[in-house]
């Protein structure tokens, strides 16, 4: 799964949700499930150029990041 935004570390995107940010995750491809409402996924990141040098663990709530493990 991939945030919206294309963050470079994992700090990144914690500083985002810390401030307040609204981040929401999806899955692309057309065996995805698309957007998340509500749940714990693991997303991944940066999307490009240097995919996936980073995972993080996150609680979905309402569609939105609310904590980054």
């Amino acid at each position: 799964m991939y945030c919206d935004r294309n963050f470079k570390t994992k700090k990144a995107l914690r500083q985002a949700v810390t401030k307040g940010e609204t981040v929401s995750v999806y899955q692309p491809g057309p065996f995805g499930s698309g957007c998340v409402d509500n749940g714990l996924v693991t997303v991944e990141g940066p999307q490009y150029p240097a995919a996936h040098t980073w995972y993080a663990r996150v609680r979905v709530v309402g569609g939105r990041v609310v904590t980054v493990k």
